[in-house]
């Protein structure tokens, strides 16, 4: 070789391309944005963006009275916001010291396991469309509205519940209510039966989703995994289980888990989580004990709307009370609930005041999105779609 010879350093390097997969796109199903180093169809590399709806709940919450807290809640993961709207309230109630009444445990865990089975029929009904099956989506989501319509009845809302009162709930679950949760018990496991017997054995969606997107124990430990994607990789974790709240020591129910970590074991554990939850919510009903569905606790519970309407009195409690004007002790606590996505964790340090001191969601999406990129690495771009549908990342509780 000639001394003057000139050397590309880059002659022999493959040319790259970057693919925006977001972040207004319909298969993101929110708004994420992750841009990818492409190599043909295969996935080199990922940078993840988030802060794309951030509204700055913390912040917010620091400057709002506790009551009016509650409609933040219920836009972190908004497919089953009951969850965390009683969290909260939990989480106040131990602030106060409160301990409620069995009976209102046991509604409790009845909300959440509805809004448990919303969520995990969404994620998993999704998955199929990501697959290329619309047909379980359209059929099973018949079954969420169901729900929503139980929603309804006991709150008067749908998808943004504000459900629930601290130290109980604003009224008693009506007769229409206790009907249609007993109809959904009787219709819903043949539904959900069905529409596993669409996918779980099906050939082509065992190919798209079997050893896709998976991540093993450890990994999704040293992330922070919980819920079904760190029980899907073999880690039998349980919030309800390991430090049980709202009574949930009273129940027996199985915790799945798989063994791959991939997209299919987080279908198959969600599936089964649904039948576990139909479990717990048929014993709460049958078990559910009498009494009254609040706590004694006049300084904190609103009033009946009809003594507002009719009681200076009750008008004025309600007003000090929604406004915070009550005084609140000087603590600091972390209330875990295990939310469909997995633990849900309100951090609350109180000074005394009127609002927070300071106020920590643990959102387990946020989690969850920070594996994202190590996850789909070396994958293909149609299987990253797929894994994110499976870890079911809820824009509105990643960018809180």
């Amino acid at each position: 070789m000639e001394e003057n010879t000139i050397i590309n350093p880059w002659a022999n390097e493959k040319n790259y391309s970057i693919l925006n997969l977001g972040p207004t796109h319909p298969a993101t199903h929110g708004i994420f944005q992750n841009v990818l180093t492409m190599d043909g169809e295969k996935i080199i590399d990922a940078e993840p963006t988030i802060g794309y709806i951030h509204r700055a709940f913390e912040k917010i919450a620091e400057r709002r009275p506790y009551y009016q807290i509650t409609p933040l809640t219920d836009r972190l993961n908004y497919c089953s916001a009951p969850i965390n709207n009683l969290g909260w309230f939990m989480t106040v109630e131990k602030l106060l010291g409160i301990t409620t009444p069995k009976k209102v445990d046991y509604m409790r865990i009845i909300v959440m396991e509805l809004a448990r089975i919303t969520d995990h029929l969404i994620c998993n009904s999704v998955i199929g469309v990501d697959s290329g099956a619309l047909t379980g989506f359209t059929y099973i989501f018949q079954e969420r509205e169901a729900v929503y319509e139980i929603y309804e009845e006991i709150s008067g809302a749908r998808l943004t519940t504000n459900m629930g009162r601290i130290g109980g709930f604003e009224r008693d679950f009506s007769k229409t209510a206790i009907e249609k949760i007993k109809a959904f018990l009787i219709r819903f496991p043949k539904k959900l039966q069905e529409f596993e017997n669409l996918l779980l054995r099906n050939r082509i969606f065992m190919d798209r989703t079997i050893g896709v997107g998976g991540i093993n124990a450890e990994r999704a430990l040293n992330f922070g995994f919980t819920g079904p994607n760190l029980r899907a990789a073999g880690v039998d974790y349980d919030v309800r289980a390991t430090s049980p709240y709202c009574s949930y020591e009273d129940f027996e129910f199985d915790i799945p888990i798989g063994t791959q970590g991939d997209v299919y074991d987080r279908f198959c554990v969600r599936n089964e989580e649904m039948r576990q939850s139909l479990r717990l919510i048929q014993y709460a009903l049958d078990n559910l004990p009498e009494g009254n569905f609040h706590a004694n606790v006049p300084e904190f519970y609103l009033p009946a709307k009809e003594k507002v309407y009719n009681n200076m009195e009750a008008l004025i409690w309600h007003f000090k009370i929604v406004m915070g004007e009550i005084d609140m002790p000087k603590a600091e606590v972390y209330q875990a609930v295990e939310g469909a996505n997995g633990e849900l964790g309100f951090y609350l340090i109180s000074d005394g005041g009127r609002t927070p001191y300071r106020l920590h969601f643990r959102r387990p999406s946020f989690i969850y999105y920070q594996a994202y990129p190590e996850i789909i690495r070396n994958g293909m771009l149609s299987d990253a779609i797929l894994t994110m549908s499976s870890m079911n990342v809820i824009a509105g509780e990643l960018d809180a």
